[in-house]
């Protein structure tokens, strides 16, 4: 079940090929453009290694993506029961979890188009952004939108993606609170799980 979490199938895309993230422009659209742009430069190098690739991929997500939000969103309303050693714990194991998950299907999207079309700013925290993945004579076309945090409006983090419709942050959500419901709430099955997929 986690092995086959859908956080990656948008968020593998976005990463560039270099780490220098003070680069990329500080307004939402451009922003993801120019990941989405440097994504596929890194999937089609062929001078380095998968090895290299990942790496860099964990380094930029780190960067770019609000992981630690994430993290806390997933786990939904236990983050607020649970002792702070038991929440740092599981914050580095969810980042752990993230990262894997980012990079096992590099290859699957190392040909995939996209395009950024449209913004939506909603308040001064959040912005949407407007792209797909475009059709090919193999996949249909794909709607990806794209969740930008601006509370700092010089450093945007990506907090989220909603594939055709579907909140990829929402269903990690509900898929913990699955695991943890069917253990009696006990956070250690929730660790077993995210260690299980990290050593794999």
């Amino acid at each position: 079940m986690l092995k086959r979490s859908i956080f990656v199938i948008a968020l593998i895309i976005l990463f560039p090929l270099n780490s220098f993230a003070s680069n990329y422009s500080t307004e939402p659209k451009k922003f993801i453009e120019e990941l989405v742009f440097d994504a596929l430069n890194i999937l089609s190098d062929t001078s380095k290694s998968q090895e290299d690739k990942t790496l860099l991929i964990e380094e930029i997500a780190k960067a770019n993506v609000d992981i630690n939000a994430l993290g806390l969103y997933t786990l939904g309303e236990k983050r607020k029961t649970i002792d702070e050693s038991t929440l740092k714990k599981y914050q580095g194991l969810f980042e752990r979890y993230f990262l894997k998950s980012l990079t096992s299907r590099l290859s699957d999207y190392s040909s995939q188009k996209f395009e950024v079309f449209n913004s939506d700013q909603k308040s001064s925290n959040y912005t949407i952004v407007n792209s797909k993945i475009v059709e090919t004579l193999n996949s249909p076309e794909i709607k990806v939108d794209w969740r930008v945090y601006t509370k700092d409006p010089m450093k945007p983090l990506i907090r989220d993606l909603i594939v055709e419709g579907l909140s990829l942050a929402r269903t990690q959500k509900e898929e913990f609170a699955s695991i943890l419901i069917s253990s009696n709430d006990d956070m250690n099955v929730l660790f077993e799980k995210l260690q299980e997929f990290v050593k794999k």
